[in-house]
């Protein structure tokens, strides 16, 4: 049968006697003017067909559920509601609606009881706008904890999976196929609730409305295929591989070089093309060989699928096991590592700290026994310590170390890069060598300093475990030491406008986005200049004790380090400093050529919005070859526009371990929900005051549709710290189009809402401190 959508209530009338996969509470409605003219036949009618009660009074406006806005949550609903207490209850419904038409109704329902679980379900993905059944939901009675902004659980598959879903959702995914056929392909969104009676669940279907999309949704069809080409690929890197130590890998977005961080999980295809040359394709992997690691040179770390940036963790595995390792421990080695990876998947983004192994540190020997337990010799485990030790000592000697070695070649690329731009070269010549001293000379010795920065947080880190520095010390430490990042503070204070521009303009949200501006290109966008600045205090003096001193090098003296107290203090503070200004160093370089490209651009009426579209390669191509530059450029940005629409229709999960996760899985619960793909750079407040909010992104812990006033106000964006995918306010964002970050979690949503300026970009499922 064939159904169209009408109120909430008369929707749910006409579903009641068709309805195979649900059942949809007794219930009674009547309009505004029928309860203005005649309230007592109204009470009269509810108790002679629902009882005494209690009952949820809920609002069925004309204004509600319509194909081109849900006005989900815009008004009153009232839960447990008595028999005595139903006047008040509809009273104020109907204040909800504000200039009510007469015609719009109020629905009265029985309120459940025994409920195990209730929540929400999408047909299509609202950020996606593809066929994903998504299912937002929580265990216990509250049948409006997630519409209401509770995280609870999501469930995502796509509509052609052939693997089940968990079997307690099995039927509100059949819900949702009946509700499709039922409304001609429509997309649905429902809210349900399972009760139980004689140990059976019985689904109930609360209410039913069509899904508001940004754009026409894409077929089954079409996103069946594009999956089905993840599939193999991720069928084919998940075999055993002749060069490459480990029975099976994992696809993670946060692990080693966490793409999800620098370019986020949706990056435009120049962004990833630049952080694939820079760093992911080779890069990354002559740095750990020339630090004593396995060599894993020509293995891109970075496969993507349609877009999207994952890291293969067994290479990384591989990559951060010593050299001289005996192949069948290093073997079993990685599938320990992944096997412990997949027992505890929360630890995705903190692998080189909980996982692996990759440096020797004052409490390793206590570290290691783990390896014990999973049939490790001790012999083995022995020589694996010996090994790590060598490669650490190769680090932080204090004369020959590669730290200051890797530190050198930063001279080099300043001195280079002044050389190039003062020279007669055309731009393409200037762009081609820029990205590739930012290689040789910039990203290759970051690479090796940050290693050198993990060794040193890791050194400090095991003065806590074993008790020799509190965690209070620990932080004094951090504070104590001046990075490029604190220098800045102390510049904004000191410096005019223009001498603070010219020493940090190029700085950009977003390093490798060409359509960030840079702090020259739109200064008062981010910071305020006739604001005066205090003089930050920066420094904090650290001081270690004669006795820990003497602790200490006691304890390197025990395990064979090649250094004393005091030079392994300065490598660990020379360590975080130049990891920072490193950084600071090459983004000069690589910032300095997307302003190239953009002036290049530019000459053909291609904005950095279009070039953002188009691959790296192509500009190797025009420096290297003989073509016509602007056909050559149009045609990289016209295939980047169809492959990135592609990026765009994809969801994954964070952490890919076969290829059943391509078509179905339960979001990681720390995981944000990132509204709309827009991005969006402003000043945060948790001021809730009207006259503060216009063009800011606004912070609240929750928001139940009692905030819906927010969206009245000219703010920027929206970040709770609680919330679904499938909330009233995720849907409300989605619709509006207002860059939202739902639920980002309360340590997330504790360091954004109290900085001065944040770049959200929802599309990539980042957020980025400015200020």
């Amino acid at each position: 049968m064939s159904m169209a959508f009408s109120t909430k209530a008369r929707t749910l009338g006409s579903l009641k006697e068709c309805l195979k996969n649900a059942i949809i509470p007794s219930s009674i409605y009547f309009s505004v003017d029928k309860w203005k003219n005649d309230p007592k036949a109204c009470l009269q009618n509810i108790n002679n067909a629902l009882g005494r009660g209690p009952y949820i009074v809920r609002s069925s406006s004309t204004r509600e559920d319509a194909h081109t806005s849900s006005n989900a949550g815009a008004f009153l609903s009232v839960l447990s509601v008595n028999h005595s207490d139903i006047p008040k209850a509809v009273n104020d419904v109907i204040s909800s609606y504000g200039d009510y038409a007469i015609d719009d109704e109020i629905l009265i329902q029985p309120m459940l009881m025994n409920v195990l679980r209730s929540g929400v379900a999408f047909s299509h993905d609202p950020q996606t706008c593809s066929p994903y059944r998504i299912i937002n939901w929580a265990e216990g009675t509250d049948t409006s904890s997630i519409t209401s902004g509770c995280s609870g659980r999501l469930w995502q598959q796509a509509a052609s999976s052939q693997y089940k879903s968990p079997v307690e959702l099995q039927p509100v995914i059949e819900l949702l196929h009946e509700l499709l056929d039922i409304f001609n392909g429509v997309p649905i969104d429902c809210e349900f609730a399972f009760t139980q009676s004689n140990r059976n669940d019985i689904l109930w279907l609360l209410q039913v409305r069509p899904l508001v999309l940004s754009e026409e949704p894409e077929s089954k069809q079409e996103q069946t295929l594009r999956l089905e080409f993840i599939q193999r690929k991720v069928e084919r890197g998940i075999q055993p591989h002749p060069f490459l130590k480990g029975s099976r890998t994992v696809y993670g977005v946060m692990p080693d070089w966490n793409p999800a961080e620098i370019i986020g999980i949706r990056p435009r295809p120049l962004s990833l093309s630049l952080y694939r040359d820079l760093v992911t394709d080779s890069i990354w992997a002559y740095q750990r060989n020339n630090y004593g690691y396995r060599n894993l040179r020509s293995f891109p770390l970075m496969p993507n699928f349609f877009g999207l940036p994952y890291i293969d963790v067994r290479l990384s595995f591989n990559s951060f096991i010593p050299a001289d390792i005996d192949d069948l421990f290093a073997d079993r080695l990685v599938d320990y590592y992944i096997d412990k990876l997949m027992a505890q998947p929360s630890l995705h983004d903190k692998v080189e700290f909980e996982i692996v192994f990759s440096c020797y540190t004052l409490d390793l020997p206590t570290r290691l026994k783990c390896l014990h337990d999973h049939s490790f010799s001790t012999e083995e485990v022995n020589a694996f310590a010996d090994s790590l030790r060598k490669l650490t000592n190769n680090v932080i000697d204090s004369k020959d170390g590669l730290l200051h070695a890797d530190a050198r070649k930063l001279k080099t690329l300043m001195a280079r890069r002044e050389k190039l731009m003062t020279s007669s070269s055309d731009s393409v010549d200037k762009i081609y060598w820029l990205l590739e001293d930012t290689k040789r000379y910039g990203t290759l010795p970051f690479a090796g300093i940050a290693r050198a920065g993990f060794i040193a947080v890791q050194m400090l880190k095991s003065l806590v475990n074993l008790g020799i520095f509190s965690c209070n010390e620990y932080n004094d430490f951090f504070n104590s030491i001046k990075t490029i990042t604190s220098q800045m503070a102390l510049d904004r204070a000191a410096f005019d406008k223009g001498t603070f521009l010219e020493r940090y303009g190029h700085l950009r949200p977003g390093t490798y986005d060409i359509t960030s501006p840079r702090y020259d290109e739109s200064p008062d966008l981010y910071f305020d200049w006739d604001c005066h600045h205090e003089m930050p205090n920066i420094e904090t003096p650290f001081s270690l004790t004669l006795q820990q001193m003497r602790e200490i090098g006691d304890l390197l003296d025990e395990h064979n380090l090649n250094i004393d107290t005091i030079s392994l203090f300065n490598f660990i503070q020379d360590a975080i400093q130049l990891r920072e200004s490193s950084k600071y160093q090459f983004t000069q370089s690589l910032s300095k050529a997307m302003v190239l490209m953009t002036e290049y651009g530019s000459k053909y009426d291609l904005s950095p919005e279009e070039l953002s579209y188009c691959d790296l390669q192509v500009f190797k191509d025009i420096h290297m070859t003989a073509i016509d530059p602007k056909h050559s450029l149009m045609r990289s940005i016209e295939n980047g526009k169809a492959s990135y629409s592609q990026t765009l229709k994809t969801s994954l999960p964070p952490l890919i371990a076969s290829p059943k996760d391509v078509w179905s899985f339960e979001w990681p619960k720390t995981s944000p929900n990132f509204i709309t793909n827009k991005q969006i750079t402003a000043p945060v407040t948790q001021d809730l005051m009207r006259d503060q909010l216009d063009g800011k992104i606004v912070c609240i812990p929750n928001a139940d549709p009692g905030y819906d006033w927010l969206f009245s106000c000219h703010i920027s964006g929206l970040i709770t710290a609680w919330g679904g995918a499938n909330s009233h306010m995720a849907i409300r964002a989605a619709e509006l189009g207002l860059p939202s970050v739902i639920g980002a979690g309360e340590l997330f949503y504790r360091r954004w809402s109290t900085v001065g300026l944040l770049h959200i970009d929802c599309a990539g499922h980042r957020v980025e401190v400015i200020q």
